[in-house]
């Protein structure tokens, strides 16, 4: 079964990780509503569809005002969304997710990250893998520079160890809070791929 991103990040809210406040929507003027239930002064308007790389095809923007995502949100319900990861034909938008955009100013530039939890069928065991090149073109990094894509493997009898959730937060350059932040996120994230009894997570970026 797979999950669409709004109910990924309700699954992920159950294990206490941080994700940002949205909400699903099928309708124009829902979509203006949810930007004034968020709050704030821009909002992202993502097509929920099977399908990664929906940046790419038009099925993820941004929105200055309500009446702006009403309009973003009238243009992706019902389009056929086309995107690397589709046939030709696309995939049918019936809803999308209204969220409060996380790039905010802050004391430095956001940085974008890729991890994913998978079960590595070969090993007989879970591997954790990431980069500090996320964003939309993951798959140009690990084709051009695949010394950039991390592998951590979990053994199934023991499980997470702290020190591969440390590991993980030192290979993504952080340091400080930042540092002690992803490691309690790693340990939250596999939890819950444990918990749901998931065969993939996947966050990009």
């Amino acid at each position: 079964m797979n999950l669409h991103e709004y109910q990924g990040k309700q699954l992920f809210a159950e294990y206490g990780l941080p994700v940002s406040q949205g909400f699903a929507v099928d309708t124009p003027e829902a979509a203006a509503e949810a930007c004034d239930k968020i709050g704030g002064t821009e909002w992202v308007v993502k097509a929920q569809v099977h399908a990664g790389g929906r940046g790419k095809g038009g099925g993820v923007k941004l929105a200055k005002n309500p009446e702006q995502a009403g309009e973003l949100a009238t243009a992706m319900i019902g389009m056929r969304l086309v995107t690397p990861q589709t046939s030709a034909e696309g995939k049918l938008v019936r809803k999308v997710l209204v969220a409060q955009d996380v790039f905010y100013p802050g004391a430095s530039d956001p940085k974008e990250f890729y991890i994913s939890i998978l079960t590595d069928r070969g090993r007989g065991c879970n591997v954790i893998m990431y980069s500090p090149d996320g964003g939309m073109d993951i798959e140009a990094v690990a084709h051009d520079t695949p010394d950039r894509v991390f592998f951590e493997f979990i053994d199934p009898m023991l499980g997470l160890r702290p020190f591969q959730a440390q590991k993980v937060a030192f290979n993504l350059g952080l340091s400080g809070g930042a540092f002690k932040e992803m490691v309690d996120f790693v340990q939250k994230l596999y939890a819950a791929f444990i918990g749901s009894d998931a065969s993939m997570f996947e966050i990009n970026p």
